[in-house]
């Protein structure tokens, strides 16, 4: 519904939800979604390296399972990690008992306080119980990168209009890789040319 940006009284209709960071210093927060993966993670990794930036992959947790090794290099090289259910459930389509189970059951490989509800799509009683234990992230830009027929210079555009303690997401996906690798280094280059510090979100 909302291709890029999340308007602001989206933000204040689900205050409990973290949309954006409350800051005035120059201050980015990137994350990567679905991983990780073999492949594209390590790239990822490589790109961020460049700047010196750091993130908050918010993994799958059937794929930290399937590629432990990727998953380390993540954690090794100091980024943030977060809890994105075991089996990418949609929380819209499944009933509130099997969604919080798979949350935890992810938390058995994650050791997060950071949550990510797939699609974004999470019912407010699935909200009220995984709170007890877990924030709610959400974010302020959506890069599309997972759209096969996404305009790529409209997103790289769009993600540009960014502001302190905007939370941005990307994809470390198969589905999001051919857009992700033409628009990663651009957009890494333009937040560190415009001083933005990108850092991982608090736990």
């Amino acid at each position: 519904m909302f291709k890029y940006r999340i308007p602001s009284f989206i933000h204040k209709l689900f205050s409990s939800y973290t949309w954006k960071v409350k800051t005035k210093d120059k201050i980015l927060y990137l994350t990567f979604d679905d991983g990780p993966h073999p492949r594209i993670t390590p790239w990822v990794l490589e790109q961020l390296a460049i700047y010196n930036a750091k993130a908050t992959f918010f993994c799958v947790a059937d794929n930290v399972r399937k590629f432990p090794e990727t998953y380390a290099l993540v954690k090794a090289a100091a980024h943030e990690v977060g809890n994105h259910t075991y089996h990418h459930k949609n929380g819209w389509k499944t009933p509130l008992h099997e969604y919080v189970q798979d949350v935890y059951l992810a938390q058995t490989y994650i050791q997060s306080k950071l949550f990510r509800p797939p699609y974004g799509r999470i019912k407010k009683k699935q909200a009220q119980v995984l709170q007890k234990d877990f924030k709610v992230i959400m974010w302020s830009h959506l890069s599309g990168d997972y759209d096969k027929n996404l305009n790529i210079q409209e997103s790289i555009s769009q993600m540009k209009k960014i502001s302190p303690g905007s939370v941005i997401v990307f994809h470390d996906s198969e589905k999001a890789f051919d857009n992700l690798q033409k628009m990663l280094p651009v957009l890494l280059e333009y937040f560190h040319n415009q001083s933005y510090s990108m850092q991982a979100l608090p736990q």
